[in-house]
Order: C-alpha cells, then structure tokens, then sequence
C-alpha cells in the first residue's frame, strides 16, 4: 500500500515515538491535513468497561477497546476542562447503564474542514473504533483503559501540502485537550475478525471516502481509501483460496460465516476491481495533495490491476505531466484513447504535452544557439 498514508496509519496504532512510559507521540490525519500528537495519561476515574456477554459483569481492567468497540468518549479543550472539572466533582461522574451503552449506536458528525478535532467538544460521544471519524480520538482510546483519562497537544506538521483554513474553531495553535474514555463495548483484534466482516469494513470504508471526497475533505477521503486498502490486503490469500477451491465450496463456506445473507465475500474479479478503484481513487485524492509521485505510483497499480479503467490512466497521465514524464504521460493518455477513442481529456491533454515539447526543444535551441554563435 503507499507508504505515506500507511505509516500514518501505523502511526496511528501505536507505532509512534515513546519518550517514556506515559508519553506517546505519533502523526494523524484530519480535513486539515497532517498533524503531531503527543499524549500523555494523567490518570484513571471510576472504571466502566461494558460486556456484552450476557451478564454485567465488567471486562478484565487489563482490557482495551479493538475493532469495532463503541467507545463512550468525551474530548474537551483544556482551558474548558480544568473550568469542568469543579462541575464534575459538585455534579458526580455520569453514570451509564450497560443496556443504555449496548443498546446505543456510532454517532456520526459531519467532518468539516475547520476543525481538527472531529467530535462534538465537550460531550460525551459514541464513536465505533475503526470508523476514522476522528483520528485522533481514535488514536488515544485504542490504548486506554475505562475510565482513564490523556491529556493531548495537537500541533500542524508545516512541511505538507497547504491545505489548511486559517482559522480553526478550536482557537489558536497548538491546541491542549483531554480524552476521557469512559466505557466500551468488546470488539475484535485484526486475527479474529473474519473475511466476511473484513469486507464489510472495506466497503464502508470505500464509500466513507467518496462522501469526504464529495465535501471536500480530501485528507479524510485519503485515510478512508488507505484503511480500506490495507484490509483488503489481508483477503487475498482467502479469495485466491477460495476461487481454487471452487464456487461449490464458496458458498458452503459463505454459510457457515454468517447467517446474515447481507454479508458475503467478493468474488476474484470483485475484488481486483475494488481494489484497483481505491487505487485509482487514492492517486486522485494525491494529486488534489499535490503529492505527483505517490499518484502516479498509485494509478500505476490501478491500471495494472484494471488495464481497461479509463480514470486510472487519466490519473497516471496527469501525475507523469506534473513530475515531467512527458513521454510517459503521452503514452497513458494514448492507452485511454485506445480505451475510449475520441476522449476530449485525453486529447486535451496530448496536445498540452505537444506544447511543452514545443517550447521545450525552442528554449533548448535557443541556448544551443547561443552557445555556438
């Protein structure tokens, strides 16, 4: 998978700096771009892990929410928390019955593109772990424990694309808030989540990305393609195996995954095509980036993966245009005219490439001339 947005993502599963026992620091993503996040646990409150097994009793205090636990969470600017922390202690803690939490749902926010904190401030909120709605948030809780409590300072890494709005909701920069996690349902390690739900979370994934891309969130979009890329790499020693063993035993094996009809694994060619499509749709939200290299990287393995996908080879074209690869983005477009004959993009843009070399091989004359004059 491209490496930029992987190491984010590893980043964010707690590969991160460790400058001692309390303190991490990683880089996320948000609509605002690539940010440094140093965390620090301050402590642990009453503890609330809620199971789901039936009966009441509480998880192991060892335990930490996984993939696809809702998370019972509330993140406050600092300066509003310490002001909180008196009404805490006058009001006493929430208390949350384990029907209320079991019963309740992910709340999902709309991302906007001044903001870097993707949850209501706070509130308390139900997130589901794996979702992307707020990296940061996630980040944190996937190390806590129920009831413990960070404290984070946010800070924009400078060196990325500009593609931030000049003035955030949260006040200035660098920005000090806390993280509680109060309580969290059970969910699953990446080994114990099963190829069928592993599709699902790819699909969800897919199509999160195209509703950030659509409002503008370019960044998000970006994180949602990534995400849904480095699960479907884990399905393919399946789907090969699968496809050898035949359709007969697919399906037998489809039965006994799950009894819900929704849920099903791709077949090879559905799965080829929806991964060269976030390929293809990665390279596009790179190129919006201004990132040319990793676009054309990632629209290289789309149309290796989908030879017959015209928006794959618009992309690699467009990328080779804006590393000046004249001659490989020339050779792209005439593969997507090969594809779609009469194309006015490609067309379009074979003659911009004809122009450059014009003026190119003019300029280069014009020096050689005056070299030998």
């Amino acid at each position: 998978m491209d490496g930029w947005m992987d190491q984010t993502l590893e980043a964010l599963h707690g590969n991160g700096d460790h400058d001692d026992n309390n303190v991490t620091s990683w880089v996320s993503v948000c609509p605002r771009g690539l940010w440094k996040v140093q965390q620090e646990r301050t402590g642990m409150e009453s503890q609330q892990t809620v199971s789901t097994s039936g009966d009441d009793a509480p998880c192991a205090s060892i335990s930490r929410p996984r993939m696809g636990s809702l998370c019972r969470v509330r993140v406050r600017l600092k300066a509003d928390g310490d002001v909180a922390e008196s009404l805490v202690s006058e009001n006493g803690i929430e208390k949350l019955s384990v029907t209320e939490f079991t019963d309740s749902v992910a709340q999902a926010f709309p991302r906007c593109q001044d903001s870097v904190l993707q949850v209501p401030l706070g509130d308390w909120t139900t997130l589901r772990l794996g979702e992307g709605q707020c990296d940061i948030t996630e980040a944190c809780v996937e190390g806590m424990r129920a009831g413990e409590k960070c404290e984070i300072l946010i800070s924009p890494i400078g060196n990325g694309p500009d593609v931030s709005v000049s003035n955030p909701t949260e006040e200035n920069l660098p920005l000090c808030a806390t993280v509680e996690l109060k309580a969290f349902t059970p969910g699953k390690e990446s080994w114990q989540v099963s190829p069928a739900e592993k599709w699902e979370w790819v699909k969800s994934h897919k199509e999160r990305g195209g509703v950030r891309f659509r409002s503008g969130d370019v960044w998000g979009a970006a994180d949602s393609y990534s995400r849904a890329l480095k699960l479907l790499i884990t399905l393919y020693g399946h789907i090969r195996e699968v496809k050898k063993q035949g359709q007969e035993q697919a399906d037998e094996q489809k039965d006994t995954n799950t009894g819900d009809e929704t849920q099903h694994l791709p077949s090879a060619n559905e799965f080829k095509t929806t991964k060269a499509e976030l390929h293809s749709n990665l390279s596009l939200c790179q190129l919006k980036l201004n990132q040319p290299e990793r676009a054309k990287a990632s629209a290289a393995k789309a149309t290796q993966l989908e030879p017959g996908g015209t928006k794959a080879w618009y992309r690699l074209g467009q990328a080779c245009q804006m590393v000046n690869e004249l001659q490989e983005a020339r050779q792209a477009f005439r593969k997507l005219l090969e594809i779609q004959p009469e194309s006015p993009a490609a067309l379009k843009a074979l003659k911009n490439i004809a122009s450059r070399e014009k003026e190119t091989n003019a300029q280069l004359g014009l020096r050689l001339s005056k070299m030998f004059s």
